[in-house]
């Protein structure tokens, strides 16, 4: 099934359904996000950002939340 394909039966749903599946590709791309997050923690992608960070709050140049 091609996205076009996907587009146009989206369109056909009643909107009660289409409010259904926005907040399923909603949780789905925060899944996504997540499993991102941690294949890059693992690789070390994060390291520099998290080593910066810790050094702004040691120096006091940032708030608490």
């Amino acid at each position: 099934m091609s996205v076009q394909e996907i587009e146009t039966a989206i369109e056909n749903l009643p909107d009660k359904e289409i409010h259904e599946l926005a907040d399923w590709l909603a949780e789905l791309r925060n899944q996504l996000w997540d499993r991102q997050i941690e294949k890059d923690d693992k690789a070390g992608r994060l390291d520099a950002l998290i080593a910066r960070a810790k050094e702004q709050n040691r120096q006091g140049l940032t708030r608490p939340l």
